[in-house]
C-alpha cells in the first residue's frame, strides 16, 4: 500500500468565499417579501413571478417515449430543485424537477430586480 509522502496541507484546499467579496456589495438582511441581496437565483426570480402562467419546457434524458416535454401552467411555488404549476383547465398539478429544465417562457413581463444595480 503506498503511503502519501510529505507535510500535510497547512492550509485547507477549499476555502469559502465570504458573502459579498465577489461583487465587493454588503450582503444585507432582506425585508419582509423581499430576496437577499445578492441573489439571483432561478428559483428566487421564479417566487417573484409567483401566479403568472408560464410555459416550461423540459428534457427527460435516456426517455424514448417522451424525451422533450412542454408544461403550461400557473406558477405555484419553485424551490431549490422544483417547479410546481398548475393547469387552470383541469386543475391538475404538476412538480417539475429543476434538473430537467430547459428554459421557462412567460406571455407577460417578468418582476425582477437585478440585485447588482
Amino acid at each position: 500500500m503506498n503511503q502519501p509522502t510529505g507535510q500535510p496541507f497547512s492550509q485547507p484546499f477549499f476555502q469559502p468565499i465570504p458573502a459579498g467579496a465577489a461583487t465587493g456589495m454588503p450582503v444585507t438582511a432582506p425585508a419582509a417579501g423581499q430576496l437577499p441581496v445578492e441573489q439571483s437565483y432561478i428559483e428566487n426570480i421564479l417566487r417573484l413571478n409567483l401566479g403568472k402562467t408560464a410555459t416550461v419546457y423540459m428534457t427527460f434524458e435516456n426517455n424514448s417515449s417522451w424525451n422533450a416535454q412542454i408544461f403550461r401552467g400557473v406558477l405555484e411555488a419553485a424551490g431549490r430543485d422544483h417547479i410546481i404549476i398548475s393547469d387552470p383547465a383541469n386543475g391538475k398539478r404538476y412538480l417539475l424537477l429543476m434538473v430537467n429544465l430547459d428554459y421557462i417562457t412567460f406571455d407577460e413581463p417578468l418582476n425582477y430586480a437585478y440585485p447588482f444595480a
